[in-house]
């Protein structure tokens, strides 16, 4: 007699009682369950508080309140958070999750912590870190501080412990190259056909090969490997696949081999990790004031200025001119449908800077009396792109037909390893058209018919970029490729 539970027709539930182990992304979240229940609090209070933007209407974590933060009581909350919210909020408490969890938590070795890093990246990538790629960043930027650290890894120390380091070292790399099946040249000896060629060795590196873990339908466990180039042909196409690294929230399931040193102890790589994640919440801290000390630099006497919608980096670029005594005008374009163009011009206006407020369509007719065009940043793609609120396309099309300079304001937290494979819609999101149309318009059987489209972004080519102002100097969107090497290190862009 089969009991009720039997019965029921469905797939059998497996149940893991094997202890978490941070091997694996997929695991961090049932690795910080079972021994760090604190720290997945912080973890999970985070992801409500960023899916209902609640940490937009927060204070920093330093205490203060951050300025230039209310566009308009009417507008909804992803209004403002896309249009005029310091986002240098959400980046601040992010880095302070980020050592809050780091800090305390017990890994051991640098391939742990980076394990716990891309786990935490994909953690907040579901809730919604897609909308603000700055928290994407801002995990990259710590696991590029790991990476360095761990191959600062001090190779002295003493003979004997020495000595057993390189053993331990070896022993991983014979562990690595043995996973990797190599077919038999026909130019090779008799009984080096398992050797590997000079090829396979360099691409057998840790860093380059990825493993995936599966199960055949018998049980067993497979490792199915997978590496970054399909070139030679030293290696056996039929046990081994080739692949590559999965961006962040995509394929969770992947385990990355590092380098056989970041699988070592060293008692230093807490403490100078965490060193190091303090110097980034200092440079977010100043990172306005490294930004307003070159204005001068870049407004002059007499010019006119354009900007567009709202925004605080480039309010506050502004304001610092006018408080260094010069004297110029600046014309900023409404940004419908959100109008945070209007809280720009009002809050210029009350710091004594001589403002016009003019309709989007005007944008064209006004350019040629523009001397300069300032423009906020969503994000500064790797080719040196700039993904910005809806509607500065057109300001900067209209600035390159008529030879004006374009210049874009962005702390280097906006730096995103990204390329604009998907044109218009990279970073993009799609919001309720109810700012375009009321929908008590919708029962017109002309208006039923149309689609609206009301999209939050909009992504400029670098060609019509001629310069971007951050808060470690000024650059040409050419150059952007060599900030990227030296804020996140090439196996973590993706």
């Amino acid at each position: 007699m089969t009991s009720a539970a039997e019965a029921l027709p469905g797939p059998s539930i497996t149940t893991n009682n094997a202890p978490a182990n941070l091997d694996d992304p997929a695991n961090v979240r049932r690795w910080l369950q079972e021994n760090h229940p604190k720290q997945l609090a912080l973890l999970e209070k985070f992801q409500i508080d960023l899916r209902l933007g609640r940490i937009l209407s927060s204070t920093t974590p330093s205490g203060g309140d951050e300025a230039g933060s209310n566009i308009g009581s009417n507008s909804s909350t992803h209004q403002k958070y896309q249009y005029g919210k310091e986002r240098r909020l959400v980046t601040s408490h992010t880095v302070e999750l980020l050592r809050s969890i780091i800090g305390p938590t017990r890994w051991k070795t640098a391939a742990q912590l980076l394990t716990l890093l891309r786990g935490l990246a994909n953690e907040l990538h579901d809730v919604g870190g897609y909308r603000e790629p700055a928290i994407g960043n801002m995990v990259r930027r710590v696991m590029f501080i790991v990476r360095d650290e761990a191959d600062n890894f001090p190779s002295g120390g003493g003979g004997d412990v020495e000595s057993k380091n390189m053993e331990k070292i070896d022993e991983l790399s014979a562990q690595v190259s043995t996973k990797l099946r190599v077919s038999p040249s026909s130019t090779s000896a008799p009984g080096r056909g398992k050797e590997l060629s000079l090829a396979s060795m360099l691409w057998a590196h840790p860093q380059h090969v990825t493993m995936k873990h599966s199960r055949q339908q018998s049980g067993e466990g497979i490792s199915d490997m997978r590496i970054r180039s399909d070139s030679f042909g030293s290696t056996d196409s039929g046990a081994v696949n080739v692949t590559s690294s999965n961006s962040f929230g995509c394929d969770t399931a992947a385990t990355q081999i590092y380098p056989p040193h970041y699988y070592m102890q060293w008692d230093k790589l807490r403490e100078n990790v965490m060193e190091a994640i303090e110097e980034v919440r200092g440079e977010l801290k100043d990172l306005h004031k490294n930004i307003n000390d070159q204005a001068t630099q870049h407004i002059h006497n007499g010019e006119i200025i354009l900007t567009y919608a709202f925004s605080s980096t480039v309010e506050w670029f502004l304001k610092t001119a006018a408080a260094k005594k010069r004297n110029f005008q600046v014309i900023v374009c409404e940004g419908a449908p959100h109008f945070g163009g209007h809280a720009m011009a009002k809050s210029l206006a009350e710091a004594g800077i001589d403002t016009t407020v003019i309709h989007d369509a005007a944008i064209f007719a006004i350019m040629a009396r523009v001397n300069k065009v300032l423009l906020p940043a969503h994000a500064v793609l790797a080719n040196g792109g700039l993904v910005a609120p809806s509607g500065c396309n057109i300001v900067a099309l209209a600035a390159k037909q008529n030879s004006v300079p374009v210049v874009a304001v962005a702390g280097m937290f906006k730096l995103c390893p990204l390329y604009p494979h998907e044109g218009q819609d990279t970073l993009n999101d799609l919001i309720s058209p109810s700012s375009v149309v009321d929908y008590s318009l919708m029962g017109d059987p002309v208006l039923s018919e149309v689609e609206f489209v009301n999209p939050v972004h909009d992504y400029i080519t670098p060609q019509l970029i001629d310069l971007y102002v951050t808060n470690i100097g000024g650059f040409q969107p050419s150059y952007i490729y060599r900030l990227l090497a030296e804020y996140y290190h090439s196996d973590d862009w993706d």
